[in-house]
């Protein structure tokens, strides 16, 4: 599935009307009959009405042999459709790892100026942790934003691809980033799926997040489901990671009343330390001159 909104295309089939050969033989992958054309010199970057290429066409049906040859023949790498795509997002699309190689090593821009999904989100909607990959090496924008749809991470979270977002996460990905306010973890959450919330709150999602109707992500849950009782678990005092994880950051600079966190202490960051398996061996030593203090 793609994320791009319907061309004229599919809205007016007559658009459709101004198919060359070339797109045809792209589409099928007919390499034989491709090259014959290309030879006898036919267009390589003939256009339909909404502006499709047969690179698109190759592209949007995974054909990276057609790709290649179109490529090699002096197919534009970045050329746009109606919709603003470039073969680099319907590559994304279709799910072919070997298109999108093929477009990146011959200069495919991976993160060109859209007002719609880029090339990474096309890529975590279809589930292709391997083209995911293959677009961070490159220097992939991780926040790209979409109106419509948010980051990549809320993309990958509402189609319930664990993989991609787990290499989003990985890669730097903002864990609490927002699109009206809901983050991944409200998708997450909608889509009931616990080894998403579990992983986003490993990478430190808020689990207090409100979105622009004021639901925190377990609002979303099911009483009694297996998601809502992993919230419950992560919302309960002894059970919540964040809190140890944020006495583990701050003891070393006091602690102070604040609303700069969920849990009402207020610290700078500091990441002196950063090892969450310390923690339980750090917060007896600073609460012992509390309450020795309380004592005597």
């Amino acid at each position: 599935a793609s994320l791009k909104q319907p061309g004229l295309s599919l809205l007016f089939p007559g658009f459709w009307a101004d198919r060359t050969p070339v797109h045809e033989a792209a589409r099928r992958g007919e390499i034989g009959q491709l090259q014959q054309l290309i030879e006898s010199g036919a267009c390589v970057n003939a256009v339909t009405y909404d502006s499709i290429t047969p690179l698109h066409e190759a592209s949007l049906r995974g054909q990276a042999q057609c790709v290649k040859l179109l490529l090699d023949a002096g197919a534009q790498v970045d050329a746009r459709n109606i919709d603003g795509s470039t073969p680099l997002c319907d590559a994304c699309a279709s799910g072919s790892v070997e298109c999108v190689r093929v477009l990146l090593s011959h200069g495919a821009k991976v993160n060109p100026p859209l007002y719609t999904a880029s090339p990474l989100h096309e890529a975590c909607m279809n589930g292709s942790p391997e083209s995911v990959q293959l677009l961070i090496e490159v220097g992939v924008n991780l926040e790209a934003h979409d109106c419509h749809f948010g980051t990549p991470l809320h993309v990958a979270c509402a189609r319930k691809h664990l993989d991609c977002a787990k290499l989003l996460l990985q890669a730097g990905a903002n864990v609490n980033a927002a699109m009206l306010h809901e983050t991944a973890l409200h998708h997450a959450a909608k889509v009931r799926n616990v080894d998403l919330v579990e992983l986003l709150v490993e990478f430190g999602g808020n689990i207090y997040a409100r979105d622009n109707r004021g639901k925190k992500p377990s609002d979303y849950t099911w009483s009694s489901s297996p998601t809502a009782k992993c919230f419950e678990f992560y919302e309960s005092e002894c059970g919540n990671p964040a809190l140890y994880w944020e006495l583990g950051r701050q003891i070393p600079f006091g602690l102070g009343i604040g609303s700069s966190n969920p849990f009402g202490l207020g610290f700078w960051p500091s990441n002196s330390l950063s090892d969450p398996i310390l923690i339980p061996f750090l917060i007896p030593l600073f609460l012992f001159p509390v309450w020795f203090l309380s004592h005597f």
